[in-house]
């Protein structure tokens, strides 16, 4: 694999609202240490895919408002290397931003375009993983994407349905600690209701949709001109300023006016050059504080603690994270969420997790935005 031209964006301008009270418009959840380890999500994220190419080649995408954020977190960005989004209109938009800049710089460009807030436990077979996406996208007018061995009828992820016999030239049997072998994708779905998740478990032929993918630039800015013009259009007319001081004028002006759409619904779903690696390198997208619970360690009664003076009584299958010095004392709590941020604390059934969102809306609107 030729590490010169391999790149990486990270995606970071998401607000993770359902990670508040800890994650908040000024300071979301990718660049907290959301796990109590010393380290960002984020942080975790950049130095993960240091494996995979020169530091300079790794991107930051995120919002504006965060560059100064991300340029604190990693000394080893330079401003040049952190995308500025005006306005949050979803991945697509993202990623042709991306490709576009990276075209300009380098036509042979080969990239990963991955989330900053997810967690990966086995970083060597994810790293192998990619390699062989890499260059397989190298070699191929291919679009990859990592798609996750499903443990659960989870109905809070996308879904790929993939061809069970892996493509032509693939090794039959696999070394221990070795990637899958590619396959090609019959179909994506949208985050399905729990009886279709169920039938997924149960089917065998369905992988989670990590959301991390796998392209060269020339194939993703072809499938934005076939398949998104819209987006291709808009973005391509700044081909003359990507990496110069122009740039971000034509960013500022020209990206609001791309549609709000993802990846996933404007290329993946309309393409025909789809490929997956079955994967399962410990992966989760810490997407609530239900699924951190989920995926970190717990201690013998199944609860999570970040905090070093808690004290527990009766307390099973929750979360607890509290700051450090701070003595916390519960008991009789079966399942919850609490979280105590200094000028919030939230105690909250796990089980009524997706009503954390609504609770946000509520206080902001209640109490403006000081505690959003």
């Amino acid at each position: 694999m030729n590490n010169k031209n391999t790149y990486v964006a990270i995606m970071a301008g998401g607000v993770g609202s359902r990670f508040w009270p800890a994650s908040r418009t000024a300071r979301p959840k990718q660049f907290l240490d959301i796990l109590g380890v010393g380290k960002s999500l984020l942080q975790m994220t950049y130095e993960r895919f240091l494996a995979l190419c020169p530091a300079e080649n790794i991107l930051i995408v995120t919002n504006a408002i965060y560059r100064d954020l991300v340029m604190e977190q990693l000394p080893g960005i330079t401003p040049a290397q952190i995308l500025c989004e005006p306005s949050r209109n979803n991945t697509a938009p993202c990623v042709a931003y991306t490709a576009f800049r990276l075209w300009a710089q380098d036509p042979k460009a080969n990239f990963i375009i991955a989330p900053s807030d997810h967690l990966i436990t086995n970083e060597s077979l994810f790293v192998k993983t990619l390699e062989k996406a890499l260059d397989f996208t190298a070699q191929h007018k291919a679009i990859v994407t990592l798609g996750i061995q499903p443990h659960s009828p989870h109905t809070g992820y996308g879904y790929i349905q993939y061809e069970s016999s892996p493509l032509e030239g693939q090794p039959a049997e696999l070394k221990e600690g070795e990637p899958d072998a590619l396959h090609r994708v019959i179909r994506f779905t949208e985050k399905p209701d729990s009886a279709t998740a169920q039938e997924f478990l149960s089917s065998g032929g369905y992988l989670w949709n990590a959301g991390i993918f796998v392209w060269s630039v020339k194939t993703i800015l072809d499938a934005f001109r076939q398949n998104a013009p819209d987006i291709y259009d808009i973005l391509e007319k700044g081909i003359l300023y990507y990496n110069t001081s122009q740039e971000q004028d034509f960013i500022d002006r020209e990206y609001p006016k791309t549609p709000n759409i993802s990846v996933d619904y404007a290329i993946l779903e309309r393409s025909d050059n789809i490929y997956t690696i079955p994967s399962d390198f410990g992966w989760s997208d810490l997407g609530s504080w239900g699924a951190m619970h989920s995926e970190t360690v717990k201690d013998a009664a199944g609860n999570v603690l970040i905090g070093d003076k808690v004290m527990l009584y009766d307390v099973t299958d929750s979360l607890v994270r509290v700051p450090a010095g701070k003595l916390v004392i519960l008991k009789d709590l079966h399942d919850y969420i609490v979280v105590d941020e200094g000028d919030v604390l939230m105690v909250f059934p796990k089980s009524a997790e997706q009503d954390i969102k609504k609770v946000t809306a509520d206080v902001e609107r209640q109490l403006g935005g000081a505690f959003s």
